[in-house]
C-alpha cells in the first residue's frame, strides 16, 4: 500500500518550491550513498557515469521511464552528505533539484526540492517524484519496487489541487 500523496508547495520570490521527504532508519552517509553513488541510483532511478563534481555535467538514466532514456546533468552545488543541487534539461523543460538531508539521532529525513518557475504539469511532475521517492524507500528495504500505476493518475488531482491553494 502507497502513502497518501505529502508534497507541498510553496511560494518563492521566482516561481515554487515543490518540496516531498522521506524518513529513513538509516545514517546520513548511507542515505546519501543511495543518492550519490552510480551502483545504488541504479536500484530506483537510474545509473550515471562521468565524473562528477560541482560545474561539471554527468550523464543520467531514468531507467524507468520508457525507453530508459539518458539525458545530461549539471552538479550545480554538492555538500555531503548534506545537499546535492542538480540541473538538467529535456523535452518538459528545465528541473532544478535539490536533495537535501539531515539526521536527527538514528533517522535521517532526505528532502526533495523541486524549484518550479511554474506550477503547469504539476499534476504529473509531483506524482512521478512520489514514485520515485517511494522506489528508493524500497530499494533501500529491500523490497519489490511500486508501481507507477498507482501514483498516476490516482495522484493528479492531488497536485493540481495543491497549485490552486
Amino acid at each position: 500500500m502507497i502513502n497518501p500523496p505529502a508534497g507541498r508547495l510553496f511560494p518563492t520570490s521566482d516561481g515554487h518550491d515543490l518540496i516531498l521527504s522521506r524518513v529513513f532508519r538509516a545514517s546520513i552517509e548511507d542515505v546519501w550513498a543511495s543518492v550519490t553513488e552510480s551502483e545504488r541510483t541504479a536500484r530506483w532511478f537510474g545509473a550515471w557515469e562521468g565524473d562528477a563534481a560541482p560545474g561539471r555535467m554527468i550523464k543520467m538514466q531514468m531507467a524507468y521511464e520508457d525507453q530508459a532514456p539518458w539525458f545530461d546533468v549539471r552538479i550545480d552545488a554538492c555538500d555531503p552528505p548534506r545537499r546535492l543541487a542538480l540541473s538538467m534539461k529535456d523535452e518538459s523543460g528545465d528541473w532544478r533539484l535539490e536533495l537535501l538531508l539531515s539526521q536527527a539521532g538514528e533517522q535521517t529525513e532526505l528532502r526533495l526540492v523541486h524549484h518550479l518557475d511554474t506550477t503547469d504539469g504539476l499534476g504529473e511532475t509531483g506524482p512521478g517524484w512520489e514514485y520515485y521517492l517511494d522506489m528508493l524507500v524500497a530499494a533501500r528495504a529491500g523490497r519489490p519496487a511500486p508501481s507507477f500505476d498507482d501514483y498516476y493518475p490516482a495522484m493528479k488531482p492531488y497536485y493540481d489541487s495543491v497549485t490552486t491553494r
